[in-house]
């Protein structure tokens, strides 16, 4: 938990750093700042709701950051129990772009779980499970696409990967798939 916190302190002071510096000297450009993010629904076996929006800045053509928050919920039933998590977070990213619509991306996140496990009927001598509630550190690396749709816009499609695999954390042993779209100001 320590090492994640003092990554994303240092995280947070290179997206100072570069924020202070600009190649012409002109200091802060409004026009460089983004905004956007994700929506995820699916209903089924298992029910997903994400909401996760973010600004950032462009600090360059081939460097961005910013930071982001998010809610993510998760239903499902497994025959026994009817399962209900929810999520709420925060986080910081970096993009790099090596090739002008491809980027990577490094994104430490912390997120607060809780939840609730109750039995289905015809197992009500089955105990009602509590998830711990707690801090849950997540580093998500990966890359992805940014499609441009106009002069400030781009739908962004990525693939991402926990690489702490917390076993509480809403991306343990899954890659983490992204559809969203970002606007400049």
């Amino acid at each position: 938990m320590k090492k994640i916190f003092g990554l994303m302190v240092v995280s947070l002071g290179f997206i100072q750093f570069t924020m202070a510096q600009d190649s012409e000297g002109k200091g802060f450009d409004k026009s460089k700042l983004f905004a956007g993010g994700n929506l995820g629904l699916a209903f089924g076996t298992y029910t997903i709701i994400n909401v996760s929006p973010l600004v950032g800045y462009q600090f360059s053509q081939y460097f961005a950051a910013g930071v982001g928050i998010n809610y993510s919920y998760y239903g499902y039933n497994d025959g026994i129990y009817k399962n209900s998590q929810s999520y709420a977070g925060m986080s910081v990213f970096a993009r790099a772009y090596p090739i002008r619509q491809f980027f990577v991306q490094v994104q430490p996140e912390l997120n607060y779980i809780w939840g609730t496990s109750t039995p289905n009927p015809g197992y009500q001598g089955y105990p009602t499970l509590k998830i711990p509630t707690q801090f849950v550190p997540s580093l998500l690396l990966g890359g992805g696409a940014a499609i441009p749709t106009g002069p400030n816009g781009a739908i962004t499609i990525s693939v991402m990967y926990d690489v702490i695999q917390n076993i509480y954390s809403p991306y343990y042993h899954q890659a983490v798939y992204g559809f969203g779209y970002t606007m400049g100001f």
